[in-house]
């Protein structure tokens, strides 16, 4: 991928006067009251706004936000029927709309899969709960309640517009100052930004005379906003943000401090095999975790219990297996388990071999020994990149693995080595553990971190200036 200019390429000569559409990642999560209960991303999206508030431009954000609540991560269709018919009118309340959930850059896209498919079985009560996608201004996804916020990290007030196109913002746009900041209504409140509409996107960009773009979270998304505008507006750079962002996840992957580690958890092999075949390419060690093992153990013979198991993936997994070898790439899969004798908090459990999980009992999280070997093979790294769980870390008696990783790598950070944390639930996990400013760096992008860790071009990230 070629180097992208960057928004420190611009001066104040480029920028005093001028209209700068900023493509920010402003989707957070909200309470039942509107209150944002995590800020990270406004945050983020700081140094970039206040760079060019600096140098007198004249900033208009740009975002959406389709953010839903954190949903169990189920490791088969009889897990999800242990919550219940209860659990399906939930969901649908708390997700409003599956198809809406499924779009958001920060799902856990296995998870959507699942309750999809198990959802067709209850088609009338999903129909009952839905309300459909929501079309035009929808209250509950309006961005209004992150202005008071915004206002106070950037030490001004932050106007908002009731759109993002039309006369109305384009009045406000032109009352704009130097070194003022309007935030635009949820750009996907139109269906045309997620189809990428040209004239949808002529419309953003006749607002603005300079874009940035500081999204990396909808970096693989090819949307009006993200995409179709920087067809209109030169110039086009990355944010500090964005420009992180590819500085660790295709810098330090592509020249990584050697010896070179990765670990890949989560539920399934079939949404990592991108990112396993790509790293094996490149990697020296590779650590397995997560409900995808048991895929492993079956496809060598294993006793899996009623583990999760996929079982059109065995041979998949047997080569990938394979190729680790041929490539030289150390794979390590753990080599005891902590089982349940059913999905829930409140399980019973215990430890057992990994190749002796018995019948009516399932794989819920990495062991001890497992826990030990991984660390002291981590000890032998310089570059480390960790994608996904070691277990359902949701619940606290299955969470030992994945916070034994996130403390892991919170030591070798202060010994020098890097480590990434790509994305996703190893993001929430490492959260949750309190680790998270421990780390080299935490990817704010969940799909787009996978698509660069895959190899895939990302189109937000190309639309940009070539350095």
């Amino acid at each position: 991928m070629a180097t992208k200019k960057s928004v420190s390429s611009l001066k104040e000569t480029d920028l005093k006067g001028k209209r700068v559409f900023v493509r920010v990642d402003l989707n957070v999560p909200l309470d039942d009251n509107f209150n944002i209960t995590d800020d990270t991303r406004i945050r983020a999206a700081v140094p970039t706004i206040k760079y060019l508030m600096g140098h007198g431009g004249r900033v208009i954000l740009c975002s959406h936000l389709v953010y839903a609540r954190r949903i169990p991560d189920f490791h088969s269709y009889k897990d999800f029927t242990l919550f219940g018919l209860k659990y399906v009118f939930d969901c649908a309340v708390l997700i409003t709309d599956l198809d809406f959930y499924a779009d958001s850059d920060d799902v856990n896209k296995e998870n959507v899969a699942l309750i999809i498919d198990f959802s067709r079985m209850f088609t009338m009560v999903l129909f009952t709960c839905s309300s459909g996608r929501p079309k035009g201004v929808t209250p509950k996804y309006s961005l209004k309640p992150l202005v008071p916020r915004l206002s106070e990290l950037l030490g001004i007030e932050v106007k908002m517009a009731n759109d993002c196109i039309g006369e109305e913002v384009e009045k406000l746009v032109a009352e704009i100052p130097g070194g003022g900041v309007l935030l635009l209504e949820n750009v996907r409140f139109h269906k045309e930004e997620e189809k990428n509409d040209p004239e949808f996107a002529k419309k953003l960009a006749s607002l603005a005379e300079v874009y940035v773009n500081d999204a990396f979270g909808t970096a693989h998304r090819a949307h009006a906003s993200t995409e179709g505008v920087a067809k209109y507006l030169k110039p086009a750079v990355a944010g500090f943000l964005m420009q992180k962002e590819l500085d660790y996840l295709v810098g330090a992957v592509a020249n990584p401090k050697k010896p070179f580690a990765a670990i890949v958890g989560g539920s399934k092999v079939s949404s990592k095999i991108g990112v396993i075949e790509s790293l094996l390419e490149k990697v020296d060690l590779l650590f397995l975790g997560g409900g995808m093992i048991f895929t492993f153990y079956k496809a060598q013979g294993y006793s899996v219990g009623s583990s999760l198991v996929e079982e059109d993936k065995l041979d998949l997994a047997t080569s990938l297996m394979e190729k680790a070898t041929v490539k030289g790439v150390k794979l390590l899969l753990p080599t005891d388990v902590v089982v349940a004798d059913k999905f829930a908090p409140d399980a019973n459990s215990k430890v057992v071999p990994a190749s002796e999980i018995a019948d009516g009992w399932m794989g819920l999280d990495i062991g001890p020994d497992s826990i030990k070997t991984f660390s002291e093979a981590l000890d032998t790294t310089k570059t480390i990149i960790w994608n996904g769980p070691m277990g359902v870390f949701e619940f606290e008696k299955f969470a030992a693995g994945t916070e034994a990783i996130a403390m892991k790598l919170a030591e070798l950070s202060g010994k020098g080595v890097t480590t990434i944390i790509g994305g996703g639930d190893s993001v929430a996990a490492v959260e949750k553990a309190g680790l998270a400013d421990k780390m080299s760096h935490i990817s704010t992008g969940g799909g787009a971190s996978l698509e660069l860790l895959e190899g895939k071009p990302l189109p937000g990230v190309l639309a940009l200036d070539d350095a």
